[in-house]
């Protein structure tokens, strides 16, 4: 399970700009950590990374899902508000899963099993102010190789 530490916000942002230059139509990507770790900071560098514009992304948390234009579609669910996993899964999660834009679930933690049983699965812990400890976890081949890439191109930094 590759680790990755940032000692800071621009840290996290190349780690997540790499992530999105290398996701794939259909990728599902579940966001868990505490409030304040960074999962909105990260979304926007994947937004970023995928060609799109940082600046659209916001927090969903009162929205529940937003979608931003990129060179894939990206939809961005925000699971902290949600009572249940049946108030998740009645958002028609399982449709945007099946679909060929990308999904990033923040607080994937909330709804365990709406989430499909292929995605990327990314931990952050606060290790400080601004230092943070992000694992990355495959689960599929695609997403073993999506790791695979990430893990190539950070020996060559």
């Amino acid at each position: 399970m590759p680790q990755f530490d940032t000692a800071d916000p621009e840290a996290t942002e190349m780690l997540g700009r790499r992530l999105g230059a290398n996701m794939f139509p259909g990728a599902v990507v579940a966001l868990v950590g505490p409030l304040g770790a960074g999962k909105t900071l990260l979304v926007r560098a994947v937004v970023a990374g995928l060609g799109g514009d940082p600046k659209q992304v916001s927090s969903p948390t009162f929205v529940l899902i937003q979608e931003y234009e990129a060179r894939l579609p990206v939809y961005h669910f925000d699971a902290y508000r949600l009572r249940s996993e049946a108030e998740f899964a009645e958002l028609g999660v399982h449709e945007y899963f099946q679909g060929e834009g990308v999904c990033l679930v923040e607080w994937a933690d909330k709804a365990p099993n709406c989430l499909p049983a292929e995605l990327l699965r990314i931990r952050i812990a606060i290790t400080g102010p601004q230092s943070r400890q992000i694992e990355l976890e495959a689960n599929g081949e695609q997403y073993a190789q999506l790791l695979n890439r990430m893990t190539y191109e950070n020996s060559g930094d």
